[in-house]
């Protein structure tokens, strides 16, 4: 099969890995930046150019999306250009837009009865009493909407701290949700990696010491993690709602279940698979092996 990699830096663990794996399975895979794709769309034969060349139909079998968060919106334009051309997209656009927009999936999320942490949404700072009694009070967890990898979360610990945050945001005109803190999670998430309606492997998240949010990124450690039933059943059926074929959820155990806090289209592979151990990477080419059918020109190739 021929495979591309939508993904601004091949040199990054994840692409990286999806390549070797790739590769070891006897695949032809391309990495493709997709910030410098530009497409065709007024003909009878859409089409992709990227610096010198030109994609059409034939031309691959299956699209990895690497779509990095602050390029969504033309990312997600060049993934839906890939599905115009016929060609199997391990994600499509509409699940990585519905998955990115925070707001939209903590709706989808608790309309279909998947446990969430209480959650609060305003457009006013009139309103910030009352977004602080809706979740709980004090202490609470303010997130940017556009905020990524813990960048844009804060841990309001008092009342008034909650209402300084809240109204300094709003007042240069940031979207936020302010959640209910989970005080039992103790600082830890765990990451389900889902690919094709099931959960592959599992890690637990904790934060370093004086830091709340437990992501690698920010210092936490990562470590192996046993799911309970309902955890596995919780993380597939996000992913399921989401629409997405490969993710990762995050969910947080609570006193009341297991709580959904995000669900990552792009989720990185090496944390994963360090804790894990497990071939990760390998697991989404195989999903792809078994999904996306073979280009008869592509498999013939272009001379």
């Amino acid at each position: 099969m021929k495979i591309a990699i939508l993904s601004r830096n091949r040199k990054l663990y994840s692409t990286a890995r999806l390549v070797e794996a790739a590769k070891k399975r006897g695949h032809e895979v391309r990495v493709i930046d997709h910030i410098r794709c530009f497409m065709d769309m007024g003909t009878d034969n859409p089409s992709i150019h990227y610096k010198d060349e030109e994609f059409n139909k034939g031309d691959f079998d299956a699209v990895i999306p690497r779509i990095g968060s602050s390029v969504t919106f033309y990312g997600t334009a060049v993934v839906r250009q890939f599905e115009m051309m016929g060609i199997y997209c391990v994600n499509e656009s509409v699940a990585i837009s519905r998955s990115r927009d925070k707001l939209r999936s903590i709706q989808l999320l608790s309309r279909k009865g998947v446990g969430i942490p209480v959650t609060a949404f305003a457009n006013s700072p009139d309103d910030v009493s009352g977004l602080i009694r809706e979740v709980g009070g004090a202490p609470l967890v303010i997130k940017l909407l556009e905020g990524t990898q813990g960048i844009g979360v804060v841990l309001a610990e008092t009342k008034k701290a909650a209402e300084s945050v809240i109204e300094a945001f709003m007042g240069v005109k940031s979207n936020i949700l302010i959640q209910e803190f989970i005080k039992e999670a103790g600082g830890s998430d765990i990451r389900c990696f889902v690919v094709g309606g099931e959960v592959i492997a599992a890690m637990q998240r904790t934060a370093p010491a004086g830091e709340f949010r437990s992501n690698l990124h920010r210092g936490g450690s990562a470590e192996l993690v046993q799911l309970t039933k309902e955890e596995k059943a919780a993380a597939v059926k996000a992913a399921e709602i989401m629409g997405l074929n490969v993710c990762g959820v995050d969910l947080l155990r609570s006193s009341r279940g297991p709580l959904i806090m995000e669900v990552n289209s792009s989720p990185g592979l090496e944390g994963i698979e360090e804790a894990t151990k497990k071939d990760v990477a390998g697991m989404i080419i195989e999903f792809i092996e078994v999904n996306a059918k073979p280009n008869a020109t592509a498999t013939r190739g272009k001379g």
